[in-house]
């Protein structure tokens, strides 16, 4: 695992870190295939109850990095393709990887949480915003739809309208707004600081009913992820290509 995703373990609580300030943690492919990484690690971690995801620096994450992205396209359509095993690709995965471990997972956002950061945090259980932090479905100013596990998290959190009004007009909305509409948990000056209280709450329960609490309204929430999954791909594939061949078609 490289050093854009550091993970750290203290007592019974990792702290995952996007650790790509000089590009507000824009996401690569290789910081994708790290949060993958770094989740397998968190899991195979005992002692572990609670995880806090974070970004280093001015944001939390802008998004994917498409000019670092697109320099490799056969990777792009490498890490497209889904696993079988799994029903996620790397983009996927990167993201929903969070939602997979038994333990709750809490999301500390300040800066930026566009695009692919954003759907990110909606993986996580839980998300505690900075009152200055801005979210965007950033995918939209691209030509482009979310298709990082966003169709799922967004349909467990907030109603249609506001998922496709998110969606279809790209713009940020600050941290009142998102509260407001369930995209965020709660709003504090110390997201961080607020993190910790949460997960301390948390961790004073059994283990066992915490787990099984998440994989309960995980399974049982709406659609199944795994046809959500599909359909993201089914949706941006000829997106994707249009783009490639400059508009055309």
């Amino acid at each position: 695992m490289g050093d854009n995703i550091t993970v750290r373990f203290e007592s019974d609580r990792a702290y995952v870190t996007l650790n790509r300030p000089g590009k507000h943690n824009g996401l690569s492919l290789e910081m994708l295939r790290d949060l993958v990484a770094a989740a397998r690690e968190v899991a195979a971690h005992r002692g572990t109850r609670v995880v806090i995801l974070s970004g280093n620096g001015p944001s939390f994450s802008s998004g994917l990095d498409i000019a670092a992205a697109t320099r490799d396209p056969l990777a792009i359509v490498r890490e497209f393709l889904p696993r079988p095993w799994r029903g996620t690709n790397t983009f996927q995965e990167a993201c929903w990887a969070w939602r997979r471990l038994d333990v709750p997972v809490i999301a500390a956002v300040h800066g930026r949480c566009y695009g692919g950061g954003l759907q990110l945090a909606l993986a996580a259980d839980f998300r505690i915003a900075e009152p200055t932090a801005e979210f965007s479905v950033m995918e939209g100013a691209h030509g482009l739809i979310p298709d990082m596990s966003g169709a799922a998290t967004l349909s467990q959190l907030i109603g249609i309208d506001q998922a496709l009004l998110l969606t279809m007009t790209a713009d940020p909305v600050d941290a009142a707004y998102a509260e407001k509409i369930g995209l965020v948990t709660a709003v504090a000056e110390d997201p961080l600081a607020a993190a910790e209280a949460m997960a301390d709450r948390v961790t004073a329960r059994d283990p066992r009913a915490v787990a099984a609490a998440k994989r309960l309204f995980d399974s049982s929430w709406h659609r199944r992820s795994r046809a959500t999954f599909a359909a993201e791909r089914a949706a941006q594939i000829p997106l994707l290509l249009r783009k490639a061949l400059g508009g055309r078609g």
